[in-house]
């Protein structure tokens, strides 16, 4: 059980400190609506100092430079969080209502095991680079050479649904590569960021300033940290509607951002696929944190002539799916994060039937939840490819089952009508089909026939409007890093 009814502090400059005035915000447990405790509602002195101190550390400390000494304190922070595991999981389930059972997955062990992997690549990684020598004007032979650099100042804002997950997968990296960061997590979840502030100063070797956490219920102090001077690089998580105010809040300096969005994807079933593999699939998916992810699978795709057995299938895998109690190891979906969420999952489920979508599975607060924010697991079918449904996400427990007419051709063309390309998945008997499909898919990730493409070392992100740039893996660790060109003459 969660330790309750404490406050959470920010972490500022090295020191744990309540905010500048006085001030705190609740943090409600989703499942229950009982409040847990209270967290520090960070304001713009607040983030001022915080920007100040990693702006300091950055340019007057040798962080940047001891790569041996980075190594040393993320190896520190990883001792810590494992060391407290228990505890942290247990805060993770009742602030965000995360079945315990994906926090031995990518909402805790697979995001800080994480944490080695980014310390051992920073460990052995080439920040030189030599390209040998080279003629110039006047016959001089230059000696070439690439150095790799820290970008500076981090601004890291962060969603709630994944919390460890997400804001592990901007510091980790980030700190690894020399960066100094502001961590400003959501409000629905401050306190998976405010334990990583807590062992931060109590269990590690960083240094002031180099990690500062400023949680807050103001949505304009993110605003704050996405447009000032000196924050060199921000790197958001969350809905494409606020990335673009991000990136328009970051144009004024031309700051570097990257981008992690909305995703609307597919899940495209061909005419050879077994329905119990591909009912399994979706139902995992649709139900995972309650359909609470930018990458989960939201669109079944199934061949018009065989809809029918896929919907049959899909509504019985469902219909007895464990759900509930998050803390209980047998349930596979928990509440959703607010009330605010759940009105606007069932203004989605109604504004789905009233364009002529039918409803297969669910659709209501179940009765046997009372106490908490949960909707049942839901199927629309009959459902256009271009209904509002198919198009916008949702996030939330609702599958859409989309008919395609013809082959796989039709399949690709209906899973790429969105504006999104965060992620998609094919299920075929036929590998070459299956992989034949997913290579023509215009989206960032792809499982095939059930591949698990989730893990610390494989780059994550998406095409069109789900984002720009890539998390996770090489490229996400070379996202927080410069290049300089420098030659010697002879």
């Amino acid at each position: 059980m969660p330790e309750t009814g404490r406050t959470e502090r920010l972490l500022i400059d090295g020191r744990l400190v309540s905010a500048s005035e006085g001030g705190t915000f609740d943090n409600i447990n989703p499942a229950t609506t009982e409040i847990l405790g209270s967290t520090a509602d960070g304001t713009a002195a607040d983030m001022d100092a915080a920007i100040a101190a990693a702006r300091r550390a950055f340019d007057t400390t040798t962080w940047s430079t001891d790569h041996a000494f980075r190594v040393r304190c993320l190896r520190q922070l990883q001792q810590a969080l494992v060391k407290n595991a228990d505890r942290l999981k247990a805060d993770l389930v009742a602030e965000i209502g995360t079945p315990v059972a994906l926090t031995s997955g990518p909402q805790f062990d697979t995001p800080v095991e994480g944490i080695g992997w980014i310390a051992d690549l920073a460990e052995r990684y080439a920040w030189e680079t030599d390209l040998g020598e080279a003629p110039g004007p006047g016959g001089v032979t230059s000696r070439r050479w690439i150095r790799r650099e820290p970008i500076g100042v981090v601004g890291a804002i962060t969603p709630w649904n994944f919390p460890t997950q997400i804001n592990l997968a901007k510091v980790a990296p980030a700190l690894a590569a020399g960066c100094t960061v502001v961590l400003k997590p959501a409000p629905d979840s401050p306190w998976a960021a405010t334990a990583l502030g807590r062992l931060a100063v109590e269990e590690t070797d960083l240094p002031p300033g180099v990690l500062n956490i400023v949680t807050s219920s103001r949505h304009e102090i993110g605003h704050q940290l996405a447009s000032d001077p000196r924050v060199d690089m921000l790197s958001f998580t969350g809905s494409t509607a606020t990335g673009r105010a991000v990136m328009t809040a970051a144009a004024g300096n031309l700051t570097k951002v990257f981008l992690e969005l909305g995703g609307k994807s597919a899940l495209v079933a061909l005419d050879d696929a077994d329905p119990a593999t591909t009912a399994v699939t979706a139902a995992f998916h649709i139900t995972a944190h309650a359909g609470q992810g930018c990458a989960i699978l939201t669109r079944l795709l199934v061949p018009r002539a065989l809809h029918e057995t896929f919907l049959t299938a899909l509504v019985e895998t469902l219909r007895g799916w464990p759900y509930g109690d998050p803390t209980d190891p047998a349930n596979l979906m928990g509440p959703l994060i607010s009330d605010r969420q759940r009105r606007r999952v069932l203004g989605y489920i109604e504004r789905g039937v009233a364009q002529g979508a039918r409803i297969a599975l669910g659709g209501r607060i179940p009765d046997s939840l009372p106490g908490g924010w949960f909707v049942e697991p839901t199927v629309l079918t009959d459902v256009g490819e271009n209904d509002t449904v198919a198009q916008e996400e949702i996030f939330g427990p609702v599958l859409c089952v989309i008919p395609y007419d013809g082959g796989d051709d039709e399949a690709v063309r209906v899973a790429n009508n969105s504006a999104y390309g965060l992620s998609g998945a094919v299920i075929s008997a036929s590998r070459d089909r299956a992989r034949a499909v997913a290579a023509r898919m215009r989206v960032g990730t792809v499982s095939v026939n059930g591949g698990n493409y989730y893990n610390f070392d494989v780059p994550f992100g998406g095409y069109r409007q789900s984002g720009i740039g890539r998390e996770s893996g090489v490229a996400g660790f070379e996202e927080y890093l410069e290049i300089k060109s420098m030659a010697e003459g002879a």
